[in-house]
């Protein structure tokens, strides 16, 4: 049990003396990909709450799924927002964009 919690803790503290020395412009794209990662804490917290007998163990398991279940829906969340933020806007009809199109593709033919 000790050596549990002291693996907790200094995992602890090295998780956030790694992240602390993430720039903030590759933060965002750091955690969207880390998400997928949270899919695997899915799948241990499902077996940890299914392998035991123990109710008050199968309680805590599926705690474990219910967090970690927001945590990665919300993780998908964020990253789409993200990535509408990049997405092209569109413009003006289809026939407009069509004659804007060929406006500019005469390569200076009449």
């Amino acid at each position: 049990m000790l050596n549990n919690v002291i693996i907790f803790v200094l995992s602890a503290f090295l998780g956030t003396e790694v992240l602390s020395k993430v720039p903030q412009t590759l933060h965002t794209p750091l955690m969207s990909g880390a998400n997928a990662i949270s899919g695997i804490t899915l799948v241990g917290a499902v077996v940890a709450a299914g392998m035991t007998g123990n109710a008050w163990a199968s309680w805590i398991g599926f705690g474990a799924v219910v967090v970690a279940t927001i945590n990665v829906v919300g993780g998908f969340m964020v990253t789409d927002r993200m990535l509408q933020m990049f997405a092209r806007k569109k413009s003006g009809t289809p026939s407009d964009v069509d004659a804007a199109k060929a406006a500019t593709s005469t390569n200076g033919t009449a």
